[in-house]
């Protein structure tokens, strides 16, 4: 793999630092506060790793930091040297990586939670936004130069205030999420693993099933980890459960849904709408999607502001500072 280096030197004398690869290009404040603690290794090219770059790597570096486009199987991790000590993920999920598989060679793993809620809530709120009023219809109408008439009946969509917003895990970007739609005085309902402390609802109905949540939910936006147990939560089966014309928000992991089912409830009117910032293939997407007017889609560009990137990388470097100092990384996760 190419890569360039950066060693610091003070008076003349080399800095014993740990070496540190950083996979992406991340932004310069992240990249100018990692050369304060290590040698910094960064790639030549800002694309995603391949195993074997991965494998020789870990034989030169004491730590990676790491985006989702870096995927490490059980496969892959069997084959990293000793020398790697630690893997930080810039990203709240882990599912890009066998946390199993690294745990038991020794490998820390950590992620960066709570400073991407908000912006991820935002994303959520502007892809219900979109899909219930229509905006890739309506902006395609002007753009295509079809905006030639008007009637009481041109571009009707779906009214959000004083809906129910049903949403799927009440973690920190689900509470942010219901935290926005609040200003739309939509109702809250949710499902979660366990009920939040009842000051933390602040109004919000909990269901004990997702498949009673799913039977009122006007709305609903999906805020869980993608795990073998929530793998296509939405699917043909509990699509069926939803009321007619409900709308589906996506800005966790694409993996949540099964796409083709969406497709077809999406075709059939069941569905009035989707907002996507997360596809099952990325980059890419589904192109079924793509050519259905009632989507409103997105790269998956959840957490993409320069507050939040910044936020990002430097969690990220204070787990790693905290691990080579002979402390718990605060977020580790295995």
């Amino acid at each position: 793999m190419m890569f360039s280096t950066k060693q610091e030197k003070n008076k003349g004398k080399m800095l014993k630092k740990p070496r540190l690869w950083i996979s992406r290009f991340l932004s310069q404040l992240t990249l100018d506060r990692a050369r304060e603690n290590f040698e910094v290794y960064l790639p030549k090219i800002d694309r995603p790793a391949s195993t074997n770059e991965m494998v020789e790597l870990s034989s030169k570096v004491d730590a990676f930091l790491i985006c989702h486009s870096e995927i490490i199987s059980s496969d892959v991790a069997k084959n990293f040297n000793k020398r790697l000590k630690i893997i930080a993920n810039h990203s709240v999920g882990t599912d890009h990586c066998d946390l199993d598989a690294l745990k038991s060679i020794g490998i820390v793993v950590t992620n960066t939670p709570d400073v991407l809620s908000d912006a991820t809530a935002e994303i959520s709120m502007l892809l219900l936004l979109g899909a219930a009023r229509r905006a890739v219809e309506a902006q395609n109408i002007i753009k295509e130069g079809k905006w030639n008439s008007w009637s009481p009946s041109f571009m009707v969509g779906k009214q959000v205030t004083g809906q129910r917003l049903g949403i799927i895990g009440m973690g920190r970007v689900g509470q942010a999420m219901a935290r926005n739609a609040r200003g739309l005085n939509m109702q809250i309902h949710y499902h979660n693993r366990k009920r939040l402390p009842k000051e933390q609802e602040k109004g919000a109905v909990y269901h004990n099933s997702k498949e009673e949540l799913l039977r009122i939910s006007d709305f609903l936006s999906l805020h869980c980890p993608a795990t073998s147990g929530t793998q296509e939560i939405i699917n043909k089966k509990t699509i069926q459960l939803m009321p007619n014309n409900a709308i589906i928000v996506n800005a966790a992991r694409g993996k949540l849904i099964d796409e083709q089912a969406l497709i077809d409830a999406l075709i059939s009117g069941k569905i009035s709408g989707a907002g996507l910032d997360c596809f099952v293939k990325e980059p890419g997407g589904n192109p079924k999607l793509s050519a259905l007017k009632n989507v409103f889609m997105l790269p998956h560009i959840g957490s993409a502001t320069e507050k939040t990137r910044d936020a990002m990388g430097l969690r990220a470097l204070e787990n790693l500072n905290a691990y080579f100092s002979g402390k718990r990384p605060l977020d580790q996760v295995t």
